[in-house]
């Protein structure tokens, strides 16, 4: 099993590239379209529609914990769709998630934006719409990584591969990927590894549960979620009363994939803390 990730620039031909690759390699494509399908199935489709790759407000980000909520459901819709097989990723932070494995491959592009314009101005805009669309998608798309994994996406280190547009064809880049990703320096997906992408798609439930039920504040002072085999969540921490270590397990027995919970938060009031 093999995955490849594809982080773009708005107007570079990114999403057409991820399209052919796909196409020629005979790997399932994971747009926006499939992970919003993906999260219908999963039953958050709102949160996703609400990250969609757009960074939340200052007010949000300061008095909702929904961002958080809806970027733990991101995550496990990513892993949840890697566990079924080959696949090409577009966006969503990506090659962020997958960066540890060895069986996937990280690919950049990027291009002038005189290149971006020209593209969009092919496709019937006007220069000043496709700037203004340029500079709004790559802000929207810099500030939601920054926001989500702290990290600058010009970042040459993050990527295997980061491939500009100005002088290649999308069908040279396309021969390139594919090229790369049958090389045998990119290896295949251990079973090891799988079992990770498992316990991932887990812990993001896990956690995304916590928060959405509140008890990632409040008299929960400081929990931790840790899936030590399959289907097994173990939680850790501290926690004000008997009450929250209840309310704790109740939500994370109610995670889809969860069959037994250790317990092991502890009571420590916050009196101690005075």
């Amino acid at each position: 099993m093999h995955f490849i990730t594809f982080s773009r620039r708005y107007g570079t031909g990114g999403s057409e590239i991820a399209r052919k690759v796909a196409e020629k390699l005979g790997y399932k494509l994971y747009d926006t379209d499939a992970l919003e399908h993906k999260a219908g199935e999963l039953g958050f489709k709102a949160e996703i529609l609400e990250v969609g790759e757009r960074p939340p407000s200052f007010f949000q980000r300061i008095f909702s914990s929904k961002p958080t909520i809806s970027l733990e459901r991101l995550h496990s819709i990513v892993y949840e769709l890697a566990k079924q097989g080959d696949a090409v990723f577009l966006g969503w932070g990506s090659h962020m998630l997958l960066k540890s494995f060895d069986c996937a491959l990280h690919v950049r592009i990027i291009a002038s934006k005189e290149k971006r314009v020209e593209n969009l101005v092919k496709r019937g805009l006007s220069p000043d719409d496709a700037r203004r669309i340029i500079e709004k998608a790559d802000h929207d798309r810099e500030a939601f990584l920054k926001f989500a994994f702290g990290i600058d996406w010009d970042d040459p280190d993050l990527y295997d591969i980061v491939l500009n547009m100005d002088k290649l064809s999308a069908d040279t880049a396309v021969d390139i990927v594919v090229k790369m990703a049958q090389s045998a320096e990119i290896k295949a997906c251990s079973v090891d590894a799988m079992r990770r992408i498992e316990a991932l798609a887990l812990q993001s439930r896990a956690e995304a549960a916590l928060m959405e039920a509140g008890l990632a504040h409040g008299h929960t002072l400081s929990v931790s979620v840790n899936i030590p085999e399959p289907g097994v969540v173990e939680v850790t921490g501290f926690v004000e009363d008997q009450k929250a270590i209840e309310e704790v397990e109740q939500a994370l027995k109610a995670v889809p994939g969860v069959n037994r919970v250790l317990n092991r938060l502890r009571i420590m009031p916050t009196t101690r803390y005075a």
